[in-house]
């Protein structure tokens, strides 16, 4: 039985004149995606993307899985074609969903006509496929209400498509039509997630970590990494620039009053995340940062630590609370190695009595006894640059 993945489009659909780009960069997404998987045709008609395999080698539970993570996708289902004819449907929907129908207590089926030539209406067709399987699978009951399955029945233009329940797909917008930002990756919980939630939003990134030696291990930047490839299948293909900020970490705390120890770190953290944005021609800066959660994240630090930059400071987790973050961390699948209890360079250095509503000008001047030029030129001079694809 030849069976293939649908993908729905979600709000592509209202993008007007410019949705054709939309669909084309998200076919594209999507053969790359699925490329590993094996040959797929892949195409859009009538709002939705076709994912039709070419040999009988291709591993479609790989490829709906993938396309399951692909931004522009709002649900997905495996389908089988055949021929827009009663008895065929019946059939197909006979030996395609046996097994669902004989493990379901109840069933319905709800079909769509969007080929308006299609002699029978939406309900007709419903009836007549309905009472064929409930003849052919008489222990399932018919529960037009409350179904433990639904057969969907689809009448598109070339052929008909049968299919179970679909399943809740990525949403957003396709990566790459939003441009590129640099994420500011730690080894917590909140920037993996808020790196996901921008990167819903049709925006490609590149990351940049800070690690601090003999401060934070080896096994904290293993972690790190682990995090970005967990990310990968969400937010595609991306580099990895580990920089080192001991240096920087060590200056902070020889000469600056301690209580601004966390502001200066952040201000040259986004100093350097800028310097990289220019070099890939990126447009925004990406953080985890979440109003009030910590003492350098009250709206006048958050103020004080983007003045150094020109780039916008894209917050996604900005008015979300910890159970929410959790929640969504838990759903990407970052949660478990997030908790992972190694070193993270943001707590090397904690002042013990912070500045939490600190003055632009106060700051400034603490940091001004500093080489912040040199400091940040040595800080770029000796990144990792690690490449992670699907």
């Amino acid at each position: 039985m030849h069976e293939m993945i649908l993908c729905k489009l979600g709000e592509v659909v209202l993008k007007g004149l410019n949705r054709r780009s939309f669909e084309d960069k998200l076919m594209s997404n999507i053969r790359r995606r699925v490329s590993k998987c094996g040959s797929f045709r892949i195409y859009s008609k009538q709002s939705t993307i076709y994912v039709e395999p070419q040999s009988g080698a291709c591993d479609v539970e790989a490829a709906y899985d993938a396309c399951r993570k692909v931004f522009g996708i709002i649900c997905v289902s495996k389908a089988v074609p055949c021929e827009k004819n009663v008895q065929a449907i019946i059939a197909t929907a006979k030996e395609y969903l046996a097994d669902s129908m004989r493990s379901a207590r109840s069933f319905k089926v709800e079909s769509k006509r969007a080929d308006k030539t299609f002699p029978l209406t939406s309900i007709q067709l419903s009836q007549q496929v309905g009472g064929a399987l409930h003849q052919a699978f008489p222990a399932c009951a018919v529960d037009v209400h409350d179904p433990e399955l639904t057969v969907h029945i689809e009448i598109r233009d070339e052929q008909a498509y049968v299919h179970g329940p679909s399943e809740a797909a990525a949403g957003g917008l396709p990566l790459g039509m939003g441009g590129t930002a640099v994420s500011l990756l730690s080894g917590g919980i909140d920037s993996p997630v808020s790196s996901y939630m921008i990167a819903k939003r049709g925006v490609n990134l590149e990351m940049v970590h800070f690690f601090s030696p003999p401060y934070t291990s080896e096994a904290a930047k293993e972690k790190v990494l682990s995090l970005a490839k967990l990310l990968v299948p969400w937010c595609g293909r991306m580099t990895v620039q580990l920089v080192p900020f001991t240096e920087i970490q060590e200056e902070i705390r020889r000469s600056c009053p301690e209580e601004y120890f966390t502001l200066i770190m952040r201000r040259f953290m986004m100093r350097i995340a800028q310097r990289a944005a220019d070099q890939i021609h990126a447009r925004a800066l990406v953080t985890g940062e979440n109003l009030g959660q910590v003492a350098s994240q009250t709206i006048e630090a958050l103020g004080v630590t983007e003045e150094v930059t020109t780039l916008p400071v894209l917050r996604p987790l900005i008015g979300m609370d910890k159970e929410e973050i959790i929640r969504l961390s838990r759903m990407i699948g970052t949660f478990d190695t997030s908790i992972l209890p190694y070193e993270d360079c943001c707590t090397v250095f904690t002042p013990r009595h912070p500045r939490t509503r600190p003055q632009l000008d106060e700051v400034r001047a603490a940091e001004s006894v500093l080489d912040i030029e040199g400091l940040v030129d040595r800080a770029m001079k000796g990144r990792e640059f690690v490449r992670l694809k699907y």
